[in-house]
């Protein structure tokens, strides 16, 4: 028989049972914090709110049983997302799945025996399971290329609506590097037969739920376009006044019509008693964001994601964010044993030794796009001190020496980088956005020089381990862009590749420079020679494969990918890239791990030197061997 996967929460097993300790890589997740969501439960008017559970780690997707006593939600306490059930008091608190693979997004069938929820025990894609709760045994639902997101179960039993992005690619959206979420609510029987898409394809519907007459669904819709700006936790006013609509579908005559249509981000509706509640984001403005229906009426206030009903309509359950502070050293859930996953800033990156890293810290002032900073850390240490900071550019993307002795980084305004989505690239010319430099600094902050000039953006360089070279990626105010090799001690330029070439990074071995480079609407990781000879296409991933970074010896690489797509609808994420996971490879792109497995945004991954012999307590999983 085969045994089921076990995840242990804090464990020392792996690789370093073998003598070799697990390969630390650190990366960034661009929300939620660790901490920040937190799940609530009121009066549907909002009154005598208190937390559902006595502790929280990170909770959300609360939905409520059939018969109003017990709640269905998500939690990362302990590892990956996985399925809880506890009383509507908040007491008797029981763990439903057990699975390295992602689970969220339940939702019961009518008579509460069964569960519908999201899962990527299916190849790493977010498909629907049904879990029969007696047994917890569970059984596959949809299948098909795209995303599935947001089940429900109607009253009668006969069907469950979802969203889907099957059939739907992921286009950039415009001028920009993020992909846009393409979705469409579909209903299928329970046995998996009659897949039936309800909304019109080529935009996006989502969150589906049914009338109690189990003739009817609500769901959110938008533009294509929108589902960029709206996945922020502070949306921007949409240039029409009206973000999302509220739409019912009439399931026997495949009619539809909105009920609601609004200034401010209208999503996540449900059916309560005879009106529907809803959640709702705001520009920033006098209004608050919070719980409304449409019949006026209003509910709990604040950075609300998702919300429940009571049968009864009496009650309501959510999740809402929670201000918590970034990440600087959080051990993470790891898929594999041979990997221990940290949690840290921005665009990190190791000294040869390993024993401290330098991030990109945000700018200070969210209202005002300058002045991000270098930040040292110790490995390990909960808090950095930043060397270098300027109050009318920024900084981005360090990189140690090989000596250690330097930090060589880029200089500059990069507003596609820190202007949220204000700052598009629509014709040849626009990424230059005014010329940015090389620059480098001492680990303490002194000895700061810009050894770069001229109009162009350059960004992004890595030193060869001569460190007499670096490369750098460069944008013209042409559009002449491309990767360039500099000597620091004769100043000469060479230019390596032409084209949108980005993120390189040299090789610890010397022998090899990989980058990404757009090309056919995908990111695709490639490798060339310093010499400029045999370039060479590694990844074939759908979307986006970038963010790389090598191993100490050269090789394997660690890189960012959205292929295995969206696992949400994105508006309930507050991040601007939700598809992305953290895979290692070989450096030639053969043995693929996929590391991570949510759907939150994970990037910029880096690969610590010299790993230590004992890692202490870490959260990873082991499975278990067939018998």
């Amino acid at each position: 028989m085969r045994l089921l996967p076990l995840l242990l929460a804090f464990t020392v097993a792996g690789l370093a049972a073998a003598g070799r300790p697990p390969q630390q890589i650190v990366y960034a997740r661009v929300s939620p914090n660790p901490g920040g969501l937190g799940l609530f439960i009121a009066s549907a008017d909002g009154s005598d709110e208190r937390p559902l559970l006595a502790t929280t780690d990170l909770d959300y997707d609360a939905a409520f049983a059939p018969d109003g006593h017990t709640i269905v939600f998500t939690s990362e306490r302990g590892g990956s997302a996985e399925l809880f059930r506890v009383q509507a008091d908040g007491s008797g608190l029981e763990r439903l799945t057990d699975d390295p693979a992602y689970d969220d997004q339940a939702a019961f069938s009518p008579d509460g025996r069964q569960l519908v929820f999201v899962s990527t025990r299916q190849g790493g894609y977010a498909r629907l399971r049904i879990m029969d709760l007696a047994s917890k045994r569970a059984r596959p639902l949809t299948t098909g290329s795209g995303g599935d997101y947001r089940p429900s179960w109607s009253p009668d039993g006969v069907w469950i609506a979802f969203a889907s992005g099957r059939g739907s690619d992921l286009p950039f959206a415009y001028g920009r590097w993020e992909r846009l979420q393409l979705a469409d609510v579909y209903i299928v029987h329970p046995d998996g037969s009659g897949l039936k898409r309800v909304s019109e394809h080529g935009q996006f519907c989502g969150s589906p739920k049914w009338s109690r007459d189990s003739r009817h669904i609500v769901a959110y819709c938008m533009s294509a376009e929108q589902t960029l700006t709206n996945r922020r936790a502070v949306p921007e006013a949409g240039t029409d006044g009206t973000d999302t609509r509220l739409v019912s579908f009439d399931i026997a005559t495949a009619t539809s019509e909105v009920v609601k249509s609004a200034s401010g981000v209208l999503f996540n509706p449900s059916f309560v008693g005879s009106t529907i509640g809803y959640v709702r984001k705001f520009p920033q403005g006098p209004v608050a964001a919070g719980i409304y229906y449409l019949d006026g009426r209003t509910g709990p206030k604040g950075e609300i994601r998702a919300a429940s009903w009571s049968p009864d309509g009496s009650n309501v359950v959510f999740h809402k964010r929670i201000a918590t502070p970034p990440p600087v050293w959080r051990p993470a859930f790891s898929r594999l044993a041979s990997y221990e996953m940290t949690m840290t800033g921005i665009l990190p990156s190791f000294d040869p030794s390993g024993d401290r890293f330098a991030t990109t810290g945000r700018p200070p002032n969210p209202a005002r796009p300058f002045a991000s900073s270098i930040v040292v850390t110790p490995s390990g240490a909960e808090q950095g001190h930043v060397i270098y900071q300027d109050d009318a550019r920024n900084v981005l993307a360090p990189q140690w020496s090989p000596r250690g002795d330097r930090i060589i980084f880029g200089v500059g305004v990069f507003g596609a980088f820190f202007d949220g989505f204000n700052s598009r690239v629509v014709k040849p010319g626009d990424r230059a956005e005014g010329g940015a430099q090389i620059a480098m600094v001492n680990p303490d902050g002194s000895g700061f020089r810009e050894i770069t000039s001229g109009p162009d953006n350059s960004a992004f360089p890595s030193m060869a381990p001569d460190g007499m070279r670096f490369v750098y990626r460069s944008f013209g105010s042409a559009g002449d862009d491309g990767l360039k090799i500099k000597n620091t001690e004769t100043g000469a330029i060479v230019a390596l590749t032409h084209g949108y070439d980005n993120f390189p990074l040299w090789s610890p071995r010397g022998d090899l420079i990989m980058f990404s480079r757009l090309t056919g609407g995908n990111y695709e990781i490639w490798t060339i020679k310093p010499d400029g000879t045999g370039a060479r296409k590694v990844t074939s991933g759908r979307g986006t494969d970038a963010h790389q970074g090598w191993s100490p010896d050269g090789e394997r690489i660690v890189f960012a990918s959205s292929r295995m797509g969206f696992k949400d609808e994105a508006i309930y994420t507050d991040a601007p890239q939700p598809y992305g996971e953290i895979f290692a490879m070989r450096y030639d792109g053969t043995e693929i791990e996929q590391l991570t497995d949510d759907q939150w945004e994970e990037g910029t991954p880096a690969w610590r030197p010299s790993p230590p012999t004992s890692t202490g307590p870490r959260l990873t999983n082991i499975d278990d061997a067939q018998t």
